[in-house]
């Protein structure tokens, strides 16, 4: 009996060890269970990352350093953070997981002057997914970068955007020995952050095409700026002519505020609201925007360079990187002044310019210089 009562106790206590072992380890578990879950659910997704040569208007998002943020107002290349001016609003940690790649790939295509409420995810033509960040009526994804930007079908934007800035085919040096006066206001940072509003400029076709392409449209620069020396119009006398009254939205800037300015020198209120719902900027009302901001300047002449086809029956763009030739960029920016044997000097001028640039860029000028 001793024994045995010896033995059902020493049995008994073990028991009761094993048992409250295995309550603890079970309330541990349940533990982890729910923490874990909870922990994961409470960080949002992260916005597409900040970056520092792209705009941000009022509303926009961006993620920076684990965090989200939202941008009060207009701004470019202020990180987000609590200083500073104060145009970003912080929104909290972010790191939520986001659907597996390869999911998700069935979007529509594209369709031109569709309207897209912000949000729509398109297939563009290049086989590319865009996704609109504001509601548009069909602009072109891979030009309108304001509207619209890349997505993959985890649902994460591409490491490494198509048509990014990076490698643009005339570098500083080279910059700078082709306009050895310009203005500092023109500055070679300002050009390359322009460059993602438009990012098949100077990045379609080969090689050859790219430096001739971006030769063509300096050197139409330099002529318009003299030498990007000039980053207003110098004749005060027109600035009250370019008010065109009879569109619908006025000229809510006053009636001498849309005078030429930046690279291409544009003008006109229609012109400015145009250029201006294209890069998401308000150039209607703002027009001075393009005076005091470097890269909003060339954003304008990056605008008219690849959209607009002037006087002429073609974008500069489509002239250079379909082989065309110089000569249609001229007249695609001042035929009707110059071109067809009107103003022979000048358009002599460009082309003395864009021989000279080719020559600096290392390539041929090819046919079709003169318009």
């Amino acid at each position: 009996m001793a024994v045995y009562v010896c033995c059902y106790e020493e049995s008994d206590h073990l028991s009761r060890k094993r048992t409250i072992a295995s309550l603890a380890a079970l309330a541990v578990a349940v533990a982890l269970a729910v923490v874990v879950p909870m922990s994961s659910a409470s960080a949002a997704t992260c916005a597409t990352a900040w970056n520092s040569s792209a705009v941000y208007t009022g509303g926009m998002t961006a993620s920076h350093n684990g965090r989200n943020w939202q941008a009060k107002w207009w701004t470019q290349g202020e990180a987000p953070s609590t200083g500073g001016s104060g145009v970003w609003a912080d929104q909290g940690t972010c790191g939520g997981t986001q659907p597996p790649p390869g999911t998700n790939c069935n979007h529509p295509a594209w369709v031109a002057g569709q309207w897209y409420p912000a949000g729509s995810i398109v297939r563009y033509t290049n086989g590319q997914y865009y996704r609109a960040k504001h509601e548009n009526p069909g602009y072109d994804p891979i030009i309108s970068t304001w509207y619209w930007e890349p997505y993959s079908c985890g649902g994460q934007p591409p490491t490494t955007p198509p048509g990014g800035t990076t490698g643009f085919v005339v570098s500083q040096a080279q910059f700078n020995q082709m306009f050895p006066s310009r203005n500092g206001f023109y500055t070679y940072s300002g050009l390359t952050a322009a460059l993602s509003a438009y990012p098949g400029f100077a990045k379609t076709g080969d090689e050859t095409t790219r430096r001739r392409e971006a030769a063509a449209f300096l050197a139409n620069v330099n002529h318009e700026t003299g030498g990007l020396v000039h980053i207003v119009e110098q004749n005060t006398a027109n600035y009250p002519h370019y008010c065109d009254t009879s569109q619908p939205y006025g000229c809510p800037a006053g009636q001498a505020a849309y005078y030429g300015r930046g690279p291409v020198q544009l003008s006109w209120n229609f012109n400015y609201k145009a250029a201006g719902d294209a890069l998401g900027l308000p150039l209607l009302t703002n027009p001075w925007l393009v005076q005091n901001d470097a890269a909003v300047a060339w954003k304008t002449a990056l605008w008219y360079w690849n959209t607009q086809s002037g006087p002429g029956t073609m974008t500069p763009h489509h002239a250079m990187v379909n082989g065309i030739g110089f000569g249609e960029t001229i007249r695609s920016i001042n035929g009707a002044l110059e071109c067809n044997g009107r103003n022979p000097a000048t358009v002599q001028s460009r082309v003395n310019a864009y021989q000279r640039f080719v020559q600096i860029l290392g390539t041929t000028p090819g046919n079709n210089l003169y318009c």
